[in-house]
């Protein structure tokens, strides 16, 4: 009905799509038109084909092979993991075409990333990062460029990409196709944009920032020491189903999974101390349900699109909102079911009300009462610091009144935190977070 090449729809119908969500309903039509589309639409929605279908249709019209060294369509993603979902799905797509689809991110060999860039390249999905090292290095070039996709660009402008996304559309034709998607709306996003995009068709799904209508939410008021305890027990009760994860740090996720892995579960991580090799064989590990449990960064909420995830735990709670709708985001997937569980420490109650407000909603409690300030007039001037930390007057779902000791990652006594950037950020390093 949406008049696509016979080719693209003999493909989508191998990989099993055969009617359209909601977004690639409104978005590919639109698209295949020419037309610079603005798609707004929640994780796990199908909006790599939402984009990925149009790019591949227009694409088999051209009818010749593109010149060396040139790209004719760019996909930029903010981390490896999602650029590497990317390129399986447009394969997919392609597979019987004359196409071909390339991938280059960091933490892979650039020498090969360069022979492979020579012979030229239809579509290619790239971190921004290793994308401007091969620019510099005129391993590949962009003037004959006139598809762009930015997908997740709002996790682009988190992780501090805005300004090698500029220096990258610098090296565009001007006239050409763009396409945007994002499952949040940060304020710089209505900047991008404007910057981007040519009289575009905005689509919007669904309010950005909600949840898929499928996960259930909860949440534990807890000590933060006792958060591991409540986990080994909650995660006891699913051990045949796949369960992510979330932490803040590198270091403490490693620590959990220790943890995890001595007390008999079947457990791996991903985070930025890990090599690409590393993070790809547990993802793999993952999927195929050899692994149970994966205990993650923020480097993994975008990109694992494994439709079989059950169960998504906020160990820790983000303090980006967004992150949250991204990181629940793994579960409920291609209209499955799917629960999210979080867990928040007296320090942490700043965080979930941002959460809740960007969401507009509130999470359904499941054990303990929110944590409240204490309010003593007359505390001495020297305290040991048990006074002045928020959560004396809360209820822990378990640990009574008492408050937490400051665990690895936590903010200082007194409920003074440091604001940090999500996973894989880095001051000044746009490239090595690729």
């Amino acid at each position: 009905m949406m008049g696509l090449p016979a080719k693209v729809v003999a493909a989508l119908d191998k990989m099993g799509i055969t009617d359209p969500t909601p977004i690639q309903k409104q978005a590919i039509p639109h698209a295949i038109n020419g037309r610079d589309v603005m798609g707004l639409a929640q994780t796990g929605t199908g909006k790599t084909a939402a984009f990925g279908v149009p790019l591949v249709s227009q694409m088999l019209e051209i009818g010749k092979k593109p010149e060396k060294k040139t790209v004719r369509g760019l996909v930029l993603a903010p981390t490896r993991e999602l650029a590497n979902q990317i390129a399986v799905q447009l394969r997919a797509l392609t597979e019987d075409s004359p196409l071909k689809v390339g991938v280059v991110v960091g933490g892979q060999s650039i020498n090969a990333q360069i022979k492979r860039l020579e012979r030229g390249t239809d579509l290619l999905v790239a971190t921004p990062g290793r994308l401007l090292d091969l620019l510099d290095r005129k391993a590949v070039l962009l003037d004959a460029c006139t598809f762009l996709v930015l997908d997740e660009a709002d996790q682009m402008l988190d992780l501090g990409f805005i300004h090698a996304l500029r220096k990258i559309a610098a090296l565009l034709p001007s006239e050409r196709q763009t396409m945007l998607f994002s499952a949040t709306m940060p304020k710089q996003m209505n900047e991008l944009a404007q910057s981007y995009l040519n009289r575009p068709i905005r689509i919007e799904v669904s309010p950005p920032g909600k949840a898929a209508d499928k996960i259930t939410q909860e949440i534990h008021f807890i000590a933060k020491a006792e958060k591991t305890d409540l986990l080994i027990e909650l995660l006891d009760k699913h051990r045949d189903d796949l369960a992510l994860v979330f932490g803040r740090t590198k270091h403490g996720s490693e620590k959990l999974m220790r943890v995890l892995e001595k007390k008999g579960f079947a457990v791996a991580s991903i985070h930025g101390n890990k090599s690409q090799g590393q993070r790809d064989r547990a993802i793999a590990a993952f999927k195929a349900g050899e692994i149970k449990v994966l205990v993650a960064t923020d480097v993994a909420a975008r990109g694992l699109d494994i439709p079989d995830v059950k169960h998504v735990y906020n160990y820790e709670l983000p303090n980006v909102p967004d992150q949250y709708v991204h990181r629940i985001g793994r579960t409920a997937r291609a209209g499955k079911d799917g629960a999210a569980v979080a867990f928040c420490a007296p320090d942490e109650m700043d965080d979930l009300k941002a959460i809740q407000k960007t969401m507009g909603i509130t999470i359904p409690v499941a054990s303990g009462r929110p944590w409240a300030p204490v309010d003593v007039p007359d505390a001495p001037k020297k305290s040991n610091g048990g006074n002045r930390r928020r959560g004396g007057s809360g209820g822990g779902g378990r640990g009574g009144n008492a408050g937490p000791k400051p665990a690895e990652g936590a903010g200082k006594p007194g409920g003074v935190r440091r604001r940090r950037r999500p996973a894989g950020a880095k001051t000044g390093g746009n490239r090595s977070a690729a």
